[in-house]
């Protein structure tokens, strides 16, 4: 590679660790220009992260993006109701925004390689690289794990031969963690069985940790977004601290199998806690504010939604155009939810807005409303189609 600069998309996690030194020692780079993005993944990761760079004479850059991933991501991604699968695309955001991050700083200092860790067999490829290339066209993307075609085990033995201890910050599996989820062993569990050990999980208690009393939180929606939590108000605090809080009644636990990019399903295990609720309270005040058409055809863009980002389409024109639509549709999504949270599940109990559609003055049983026999001529229109189908056998 000529013994220029290249960017590495890093974390201080195990494949990025093992390939800044690939790049020097395989690929022949002089410089690692390392881009470390806090998305949320905790002081911990952030701090072990940095440690490693240093050790590894990496020019590293940080860049905390807590509050542009909470408002330029998932915000979108709770006014989307955004689940794939059950899961909710937290770490297929966070790598468009990395790869964001990276690209920009290769091409602002005029280095026109980039690599990242992602293997050759997840979905994290697809999202980095499309960063890449919208950013930086002409930018050379280096991916050693796929290009040496390594494997987990093979990348450990490596490390250990460079005197690299494999350290985590809690567990012995570990993932990808961001604010908005905590992805656990990617590809790692094998088979159907076996259970996550509890201490892997960040935020979410084993059920004989879990409080006795339930404790009730109220969450205040403007524009299809939360804005407050108990009192709290800053976007990036208010997703932190619900991790905890709900995590603590043993919430928010994920274990689905996933069809992934390139078609094969695996078993993924994840935790959010709070996207958990959020996304709860939200669809449900959904329901309250929106009319029936508009959530009829909501729930398909939502999907779709979702399916695009996980897929690495988050910079696609049609999730833009998609976000037009939804945007439009959250103007009416203002009001309170209260969820009471208890052992390993949680209820909404209330929910009020200003701009609800429930009229029991009109549809209860119990009030006037409307005089029922004007209902009388609408009833018999309805069935003179199926007079004509009774007719013609059909």
């Amino acid at each position: 590679m000529n013994g220029g600069k290249v960017v590495l998309a890093y974390s201080g996690g195990l494949d990025s660790t093992l390939i800044a030194i690939l790049l020097r020692e395989h690929y022949g780079f002089k410089e690692v220009v390392g881009v470390l993005v806090d998305v949320g993944q905790g002081d911990d990761e952030v701090k072990m992260a940095k440690e490693r760079a240093d050790k590894l004479g990496i020019d590293l850059r940080f860049i905390d993006a807590k509050k542009e991933f909470v408002k330029e991501y998932v915000h979108r991604c709770i006014k989307a109701n955004g689940s794939y699968e059950g899961y909710p695309v937290g770490t297929s955001m966070s790598r468009i925004l990395i790869g964001l991050k990276a690209a920009e700083i290769a091409v602002k200092e005029g280095i026109d390689y980039v690599a990242h860790g992602a293997t050759g067999k997840g979905n994290d490829q697809f999202r980095l690289e499309v960063a890449f290339k919208y950013v930086g066209p002409h930018l050379n993307v280096i991916a050693p794990v796929r290009e040496l075609n390594l494997t987990r085990t093979q990348e450990e033995e490596m490390l250990r031969k460079y005197g690299i201890e494999i350290k985590k910050p809690k567990g012995k599996i570990g993932g990808d963690v961001n604010l908005w989820s905590h992805s656990i062993g990617s590809g790692q569990f094998e088979d159907l069985k076996t259970q996550c050990p509890d201490e892997e999980y960040y935020w979410v208690k084993p059920l004989n940790e879990v409080p006795d009393k339930p404790k009730e939180i109220t969450i205040k929606f403007e524009g299809g977004i939360p804005v407050e939590v108990d009192g709290m108000k800053d976007p990036v605090e208010m997703i932190v601290k619900l991790n905890y809080i709900v995590g603590e009644y043993g919430i928010g636990k994920i274990d689905i199998l996933e069809d992934g990019m390139i078609g094969f399903k695996s078993r993924e295990i994840y935790e959010a806690p709070a996207a958990t609720v959020l996304l709860a309270a939200h669809a449900d005040l959904e329901h309250l504010t929106l009319t029936k058409e508009q959530l009829r055809l909501k729930r398909q863009i939502d999907q779709l939604w979702a399916d695009m980002v996980y897929h690495g389409l988050w910079i696609h024109p049609l999730r833009k155009d998609l976000d037009a639509f939804i945007d439009s549709t959250q103007r009416w999504v203002n009001g309170k939810v209260t969820i009471k949270l208890m052992k390993n599940a949680f209820q909404i109990i209330e929910r009020e807005s200003s701009d609800a559609l429930f009229a029991p003055e009109i549809r209860s049983l119990k009030a006037a409303g409307f005089d029922q026999r004007d209902a009388t001529g609408a009833v018999k229109i309805f069935t003179l189609p199926f007079q004509l189908y009774s007719k013609k056998g059909r």
